[in-house]
């Protein structure tokens, strides 16, 4: 588990979250916890594309190492700074497995029907089985 540092704004009654790691991940909601949940939220799916993309995710910098940037302390001014956790994607590692022949057929045709790889669909559908 990996940890990003995020600023909520408040004004007026509506609230935003950024990320100052992640340039261009934005949410906001009606309440700080709303808020919280749909930054949470974002940047799962943010880190999702760039992984996607092939992009590099940046190096995650730590609360005291965003206090010596001047443009956080700027951005932070007036802001509540929290902790977002998320799963960051690791290096891949080959398995080997066995399943059943027309379950692996099945698997392969929704697949393909999809447009991916056997192995991303399998992580896919153990991720949705890990999450609920």
């Amino acid at each position: 588990m990996h940890y990003v540092i995020a600023l909520i704004h408040e004004a007026d009654g509506s609230f935003g979250i950024s990320f100052p790691d992640f340039p261009g991940a934005v949410s906001g909601g009606g309440s700080y916890d709303e808020t919280l949940r749909r930054g949470a939220a974002l940047l799962a799916f943010h880190v999702a594309g760039m992984v996607e993309d092939g992009e590099t995710l940046p190096r995650l910098r730590t609360l005291d190492e965003l206090r010596r940037d001047p443009s956080f302390r700027e951005d932070a001014e007036d802001a509540a700074v929290a902790v977002v956790p998320i799963e960051l994607p690791g290096k891949a590692v080959r398995i080997n497995i066995t399943v059943e022949e027309q379950l692996l057929g099945a698997i392969d045709r929704a697949a393909a029907a999809g447009g991916e790889s056997r192995s991303s669909f399998l992580a896919e559908a153990a991720r949705r089985r890990l999450v609920g």
